[in-house]
């Protein structure tokens, strides 16, 4: 059996001051409005030529992002509440399979009885490691549910149907990612480590006196927002921002290639930052310019890492993990979309 997070023994920060996390929460939550307002005045009162394009395209870009994104962060906090509070001690650690193998396996199935976006499913990947789940394991489930959960797989069922194996390699490959990621992280001597000091001290403290159930709730929920709504909105805008001035047609232009239309649609996934339950519509009008290939590396690739999502990360993981996570996704994406040109 793996080793269990063992808290850091260095000096870990303070927890936020209550004032302070509502602070933030309002902040991030006014940048939002912000955004929504700003989008709102510039395409229905502004006449078009005011502002420089880009600035327009980075507004409408950044808000489409929080506007897509946000409702599931929001169920995702929710759900991560109702793991770490109201779910009985141990419970997840007991039902699941003792055997690690299965057991991660079992993981990278929960996707299909919590259908939450990529987004939604970092604060409760968080719960799970505050419950007893492994880092390695918490990961397994992290990068197995954008991709193997009910919306997402009738989605791309829709827009590409059974044909290239684009569908069955998606799910494949997302299954097989997932795993990886957890064998090899589960292997880690210090599982603390590959985690931030402030989710470290998170997990230290959780286990502490609460008053009530519902205050606990009330507070966490409270205390999750204030950690993911800021990286959430900064990674909105940063995404919007890169949108912009990375032009597309020279993505486009590598579409024909067998082996740069697979990068380059990896890099269009990591720039555009959509959602793994309507991916596979934004990339349906590329079908017929890029190879099978690389419309399943960006399937893959965008559902496991993008901008918004790797700011989501760093509120959990270090960034030395995080590169390592990103190489090996890359390097996985690459190669099955390549093995799919192969084949098909």
């Amino acid at each position: 059996m793996p080793s269990r997070l063992r808290v850091d023994s260095r000096p870990l920060p303070e927890a936020r001051p209550r004032n302070r996390r509502g602070v933030v929460v309002m902040v991030a939550l006014a940048l939002v409005v912000a955004l929504v307002t700003a989008r709102i005045v510039t395409s229905e009162w502004v006449p078009r030529g005011v502002l420089p394009d880009r600035v327009q395209d980075l507004i409408t870009l950044a808000t489409s992002l929080l506007v897509e994104s946000l409702p599931f962060v929001v169920l995702g906090i929710a759900l991560s509440v109702v793991v770490r509070v109201w779910l009985p001690e141990g419970l997840i650690v007991r039902v699941l399979p003792r055997t690690p193998v299965l057991r991660r396996a079992a993981l990278s199935l929960v996707g299909m009885f919590l259908p939450v976006c990529e987004c939604g499913n970092v604060p409760l990947a968080r719960g799970f490691v505050v419950r007893g789940l492994t880092v390695g394991e918490s990961m397994t489930f992290l990068f197995a549910a954008p991709i193997i959960n009910p919306i997402t797989i009738v989605t791309t069922h829709q827009a590409f149907g059974f044909d290239d194996g684009i569908l069955v390699a998606r799910l494949l490959g997302g299954f097989v990612i997932a795993n990886l990621l957890g064998w090899l992280f589960s292997r880690h001597p210090d599982p603390s480590s590959l985690l931030t000091a402030r989710f470290n001290a998170e997990c230290a403290t959780d286990a502490g006196p609460a008053s009530s159930r519902w205050s606990q709730s009330v507070d966490l929920f409270v205390r999750e927002s204030a950690t993911l709504l800021p990286a959430l909105t900064v990674g909105a805008i940063v995404a919007g921002a890169v949108q912009t001035v990375v032009p597309r047609s020279v993505l486009i232009a590598l579409g024909s290639d067998p082996l740069w239309s697979v990068l380059a649609l990896m890099a269009l996934a990591l720039v555009i930052s959509v959602c793994s339950n309507v991916d596979a519509f934004f990339i349906l009008p590329f079908a017929s310019t890029f190879m099978p290939g690389s419309i399943v590396a960006f399937l893959i690739f965008g559902a496991l890492v993008d901008i918004k999502m790797l700011a989501l990360l760093r509120t959990t993981f270090t960034v030395r993990t995080l590169l390592i996570v990103t190489g090996i996704v890359a390097l996985s994406s690459a190669a099955i979309g390549w093995g799919v040109d192969l084949v098909v």
